[in-house]
Parts: structure tokens; sequence; C-alpha cells
């Protein structure tokens, strides 16, 4: 809904500045960088029903249904056309900041938590393969509701679109309650002097020790930056450019989803069979390179189908650059720091997705105002080519220092076992 159908209608049919837009779709990476912190929350919480992660789900679904409800008044006061051209214009500013931020807030809510219940849930042994399975899941739900939208917009008009946003908040809660439903077990005996001793400083300098957690977010930040810059951009740039309609556009992110959905496939196939993650990561960022390249040459060729090819293959290589970068994070997590792990994964992912978005409309807008709207959009795929090469030149120590054997922080020996007293021979 976000960067799939709001940010076309925001600058087409709103006519809302698309540097705005992108400010808006951005600022949830406001509150990105807590998920870490939700994480380790949520592994050391305890409730009297004996839960840990679904009061923080629940409280995440509560502020994406606030966010949703209100945001469909605010984008039209933003747009100041009809009658909400009399309201001043700070009020729909402030309205959609706030409807995005709510949003934004609980989607980071209930996916780092929710990620964690699956991980809870699922062996120790199988826990990369549950996460690239709840990945997967997600890409399902934006190629259904890409359609949805897609058929639901097809004759756009202010009323509808209303109804649709407000759809989509009433069918965020009723699954996720559905979701929530048996999923976590109550009355769990927990040792309290663990929650009670409980560190967020001491839990990070232990993800941190080992496994070279630095230079992974480092990873996987340059490469969230390249396949998400372009997020917002992608469908105003199939209508303005290439004269595509709402509904064209609209499908584009089901073809998006679609290309994820392949790569993230792919990746759990080849990765159970023991390949290096940071190697599948390694491939996704050279797929994106003809991808950009395919997205650029299609507006000087006015060729849709090449667009498309383009949207698909940015899809596949995000899919697999992501499997490869959340594999490695779960390999080298320490036990009982899956929330930690998770969060910190995602904190780091979502705020450079986050900047990345408004970076993307921001540098689209500056470009387009001293040469053209191609010029504008072509920059920014530019730009994005350029931090898939600085990805890749970041990565390669991870893959050597991996063919070499993996450090896991599992594998340090803890303090607890026992230790045979060094004798020395006689002579």
């Amino acid at each position: 809904m976000l960067i799939g159908t709001l940010n076309r209608v925001m600058i087409v049919e709103l006519n809302v500045p698309s540097a705005l837009v992108s400010v808006m779709v951005g600022l949830p990476l406001l509150f990105a960088p807590l998920r870490a912190l939700i994480g380790f929350r949520s592994d050391n919480h305890q409730s009297a029903l004996g839960w840990r992660r679904v009061p923080y789900i629940w409280m995440g679904t509560l502020l994406q249904f606030g966010g949703f409800a209100i945001m469909p008044f605010a984008l039209l006061v933003l747009s100041g056309g009809g009658e909400a051209a009399n309201a001043p214009a700070w009020i729909g500013q402030l309205g959609a900041g706030v409807a995005f931020l709510l949003v934004g807030a609980g989607m980071h809510t209930t996916q780092t938590v929710g990620l964690a219940l699956a991980t809870d849930l699922a062996p120790v042994e199988s826990q990369p393969k549950v996460v690239g399975l709840m990945y997967v899941m997600l890409l399902v739900g934006m190629i259904g509701s890409a359609f949805l939208y897609g058929e639901l917009l097809a004759d756009y008009s202010p009323g509808r679109l209303v109804q649709v946003i407000q759809g989509a908040a009433i069918a965020t809660m009723a699954l996720n309650v559905l979701a929530l439903w048996k999923q976590e077990a109550r009355h769990v005996v927990r040792p309290t002097a663990q929650v009670a001793n409980a560190s967020f400083r001491d839990a990070w300098i232990n993800f941190s020790a080992g496994g070279y957690a630095v230079r992974r977010l480092i990873v996987l930040g340059f490469g969230t930056m390249a396949f998400s810059m372009e997020d917002v951009l992608l469908e105003p740039y199939g209508g303005e450019i290439l004269g595509l309609s709402v509904s064209a556009t609209t499908t584009l992110t089901a073809t998006l989803a679609f290309g994820g959905l392949i790569g993230f496939g792919w990746a759990s196939r080849v990765l159970s069979r023991g390949a290096d993650p940071f190697r599948m990561a390694n491939g996704g960022a050279w797929v994106g390179i003809p991808a950009f390249c395919a997205v650029i040459i299609s507006g000087y060729v006015q060729a849709p189908w090449l667009f498309a090819v383009g949207t698909f293959l940015i899809g596949l290589g995000a899919g697999l650059f992501g499997h490869g970068t959340l594999t490695s994070t779960m390999n080298l997590a320490p036990k009982d720091q899956a929330g930690m792990a998770l969060g910190t994964w995602g904190a780091v992912q979502a705020t450079a997705a986050g900047l990345a978005m408004a970076l993307g409309g921001i540098f689209r807008d500056s470009v387009a105002k001293w040469a053209d709207s191609a010029t504008g959009y072509h920059t920014v795929y530019g730009l994005e080519l350029i931090l898939l090469g600085v990805t890749i030149v970041v990565m390669l120590p991870l893959i050597q220092k991996q063919s070499k054997g993996p450090v896991l922080i599992n594998s340090i020996p803890r303090v607890d076992r026992e230790v045979k007293p060094n004798v020395k021979e006689k002579p």
C-alpha cells in the first residue's frame, strides 16, 4: 500500500511533490532503529499470562490500524483539492506524517516480534528456513494485494481511495488476530533472575562480539539502500515517462514481489544445502546491476516490456540479497537472542530503506529542476548502480573469510564448560 499504490496516487493523481511523498513514506525510519530494542524486550518480557511475543504484536497491530484509519483523510487535505482546499496546509502535512509514522511503527513491531515468534516455534536447525518462509509469505501478500488494489482503483476517485485504505486497516486487524490465535503458549515458567538482570547493552555486546557483525551490518545497509532508493519512484516513472495507467503501474508491485519470491525460493533451496549465504547475497547484488540498466534504457527507447523485465530483476536481486544477509544473521546469532538478532537486522534494513526512499525523491526533484523529469529518475537509478558496486566491494572480505571457515558466536567456548588442567609432561 505505501510504496506500491499510495506513492503513485499521491504524486500523479493528488499532485503532491515527489520529495514530500518520499519523506512521508520514509518517516517510518524514525522508528526503525528501535527494532533491536523491541526484539530484545520481547526476548525478556514477562506477563501475567506468560506471553513474551503476543503483547508486542498486538500493540503493533493497533498502531497499524490507527495509522490506516486516519491516512486517507490526511492525504485528501494534503492534496489541497476540492473542499480540502480551505484547510490549512499544515493540517494535511501533520496528519499524513502521523499516519505514516503510526503505520511504520506498527509494521516494525509486528514484523520483528512476529519473526522472533516464528523462530521460537521452529527447531534451531530450521530457523533460517522458517524466517525465509515468513518473508516469502510477505511477498505473496504483496502480490495478491497489488492485484487487488489495482482492480479496486481502476476507476480512481477520492471516495474509493478512502474505502481502500480503511479496508486495509480492517484487514490488518483481522489477519493479525487470526495469525496470533494459539501460537504462543501461556503460563510458561521462565527464570525471573534472567529477566531481571537482562541488559540491552550486555546483549548488544554479546551479539556484536563475533561473526564480523559490524561489516555485515555495513553490507546490509549499502545493499538495502541500493535496492530501495527506487521504491517510491518506479510506479511514477512508469506513469510519467512510459505513460502507463494506475492499474498497469500497480501491477509492477506484483512483478517486483514475484521476482523477490523467486529469489527467496531459490535462495532457500540453495542455502538449505549448505551454501555460503554471503555468496548468495553477493550474487543478488550482481543481479541488480543489469536490472537498473534495463530500467534506465526502457525510458529512452519507450519499452514498457523492458521496464517490466528490469523491475522483475530488481525483485530477484533484492530477494537473493535479503535472504543471504538474513540467513547469515541467524547463523551467527547468540543463543536465546532470536529477537535481538532479527531486530538488529530489521533495524538496519528498515533504516537504510527509509533513508534511501526519502533521498530518492529528493534527488529526483532536485535534478528535475535544472534538467527534465526523466533525467531526475535516471540519476537516482545511476546512484543505485554505484551503491551496488560499493556493496560488492565491501562484501568481498566476508566471502573470503567464510571460505576459510565461519566463526560462529555459538561456537565460542563458554566459561561454564569443563576445562581440563594443563598438566606438563615429565621429561
